[in-house]
């Protein structure tokens, strides 16, 4: 899968989160009040679900799940393992 594609799917399970409002990339997606903590969860499921993934603990850190930037990097990194 390429980053575009992997780009274009996070977007999507974002979109009823963020309600047609603008996003770029590296927007904290916290930071802007579209989501909260509990959504975070909500987030590594569907990453885990989505790409078949498995995360850990390392993997739990705040600034993967906080731009569209850190979540595709996540998945690609954890998809070249």
């Amino acid at each position: 899968m390429t980053h575009e594609e992997t780009r274009d799917r996070v977007r999507a399970f974002l979109a009823p989160q963020v309600a047609g409002q603008p996003l770029a990339d590296s927007d904290d997606i916290f930071a802007l009040g579209y989501v909260n903590s509990l959504f975070a969860m909500q987030l590594a499921l569907f990453l885990e679900q989505e790409f078949g993934l498995s995360l850990g603990p390392e993997d739990m850190n705040f600034d993967n799940f906080r731009t569209v930037d850190g979540l595709v990097r996540l998945v690609t990194s954890k998809a070249a393992v």
